[in-house]
């Protein structure tokens, strides 16, 4: 073999070997005069090197995770979780809602009380598939709320074909968990681990049932940790790539330990289907509620009472402020914790309980999850001097009464939103009050999202004269009467292409 050879399989073949240093120490012997008395020498350490590349390859595969021991311990203890909702079209009315005697509306709610039953059919009822994961033996199981939510009846399939009914136990919706209970003894559960020390790039594993396929496995990494979503204030989402899809909602996310880190709640999609974001909801965040939701069948928060917004680049230097960091307060709700503690418009909250408050997402959570009645230490920037409030948080309030407090009390053209009913509501001006022929009274509907209120048939742009029998003023007092609504079945009379019509609404717990 000669020299030209020699050096040709040192060039070409070496490299492609190469998975450290050891290339390197090889290349040296190519720069010396290889001859034909050199070829068994070389030949011998070309051998050597070939089959430390090999290793060296074998090694880098046996880096990647292998999560079939994880699958098959802990896979057992997901759950596929189907449900149903009977849409009871049909109502039987308590009394005939209280009207003046001159009203227009006596005859016609007459013949609706009295034929009414007969006038609605029955629709067939709506089923639905999620995941959920059993935390312990003697059956409590985690899903989210928007799986169970509304649900007449909910099944627990286990992987060995057996079912239960589950009963609901509570839920959750700012955190979208829900904790349901099966009767059964000695079921597999899964390990809870922390998500406290999460790191970007961790591996993940999610096990659930994607369209109904159920024990799908998927794997993936923490792509970022903290994520705020709109309307999701108070969940620190943990976002990865692990392919979520419509029926993996509920289900757990795991890391390589084959603890629970996460409950796969969200996906982010233009199509319905996954794309590559994943939203979870961090495990220590799903025991507090669990927690709460099996001592005391609800969830309670601390509430500060501000409005806040992001420091941006600018406003930090209008403050005085060497880079953007913290919550500026926008507003201070009257006579909530913050206006009682001294905290003031322009504030800039950049510590509270000893915990960094880099964005304005980050604080939500820390004040939700914070010990209610005892002082906390807040650190503000006012007037570019840092300055220490000592503030009792309170219990966080329910949403509608939150948009009451934020509102400008009926005065003016502006709307709140419903979440409870799923509707957004506006004062009537005098020239849509001539539009629609309502003189006085009621609100106008804006917008009916998927809820209570487009089940009963409310549609945009109807006009709410009546809830419950009660009169509506505006938009405030709408918002008040719906918050003293238990769970039941109300007549809500509406005017819609000027003719009044009375639909039936059924309304969830609070």
């Amino acid at each position: 073999m000669s020299d030209r050879v020699l050096i040709y399989l040192c060039i070409v073949l070496v490299p492609t070997l190469e998975r450290g240093n050891e290339g390197k120490i090889l290349s040296k012997c190519f720069i010396l005069r290889i001859g034909m008395k050199d070829y068994l020498l070389s030949k011998s350490i070309l051998v050597v090197y070939m089959v430390v590349g090999l290793l060296s390859s074998q090694l880098y595969a046996g880096e990647l995770p292998d999560f079939t021991k994880l699958v098959e311990q802990y896979g057992p203890a997901v759950v596929n979780i189907s449900t149903t909702k009977t849409d009871k079209a049909k109502h039987h009315f308590r009394d005939l809602p209280k009207l003046p005697e001159d009203s227009p509306f006596g005859d016609f709610l007459r013949r609706f009380f009295d034929q009414g039953n007969d006038l609605l059919e029955e629709r067939p009822p709506m089923a639905s598939l999620g995941s959920g994961f059993i935390i312990s033996s003697d059956g409590y199981i985690v899903t989210n709320r928007h799986v169970v939510k509304n649900s007449d009846e909910i099944v627990v399939r286990l992987t060995d074909r057996r079912e239960f009914d589950a009963k609901l136990i509570g839920a959750d919706k700012r955190s979208d968990i829900a904790l349901l209970k099966v009767e059964a003894t000695g079921l597999p559960t899964v390990k809870l681990g922390s998500s406290s020390k999460l790191k970007v790039g961790e591996w993940v594993l999610a096990i659930g049932s994607p369209f109904g396929f159920e024990q799908s496995v998927t794997a993936g990494i923490i792509s970022a940790l903290g994520r705020s979503l709109p309307n999701d204030t108070y969940v620190p989402f943990i976002q990865t790539d692990a392919a979520i899809n419509p029926g993996n909602s509920g289900g757990p996310l795991f890391n390589l330990n084959g603890e629970v880190i996460g409950v796969n709640s969200q996906i982010y999609s233009r199509t319905g289907g996954f794309m590559g974001l994943s939203f979870a909801v961090p495990v220590d965040i799903m025991k507090t509620v669990v927690e709460q939701l099996k001592t005391r069948g609800k969830v309670s928060r601390g509430w500060l009472g501000v409005l806040i917004q992001d420091v941006t680049a600018e406003l930090a230097e209008s403050f005085g402020m060497e880079k953007p960091q913290g919550a500026l307060i926008a507003k201070v709700l009257p006579d909530s914790p913050a206006a009682k503690a001294g905290f003031k418009v322009g504030d800039i909250i950049i510590s509270f309980d000893g915990k960094h408050i880099n964005r304005s997402s980050e604080l939500p959570p820390i004040v939700g999850s914070s010990r209610l009645g005892s002082p906390i230490d807040t650190l503000v920037i006012r007037k570019g001097k840092t300055v220490t409030i000592k503030v009792t948080l309170g219990e966080l309030p329910s949403e509608e009464d939150i948009e009451l407090a934020f509102g400008t009390h009926g005065k003016g053209n502006h709307s709140l939103t419903s979440s409870r009913l799923g509707l957004s509501v506006i004062n009537l001006d005098q020239a849509k009050r001539e539009q629609v022929g309502v003189t006085e009274g009621g609100v106008l509907v804006q917008r009916v999202e998927a809820g209570p209120a487009r089940d009963a048939g409310i549609r945009k742009d109807d006009v709410i004269i009546m809830v419950d029998n009660v009169e509506i003023k505006d938009v405030n007092h709408f918002m008040k009467v719906v918050s003293k609504l238990t769970a039941t079945t109300v007549p809500v009379l509406v005017h819609r292409n000027g003719s009044p019509l009375f639909l039936a609404l059924r309304l969830p717990a609070k």
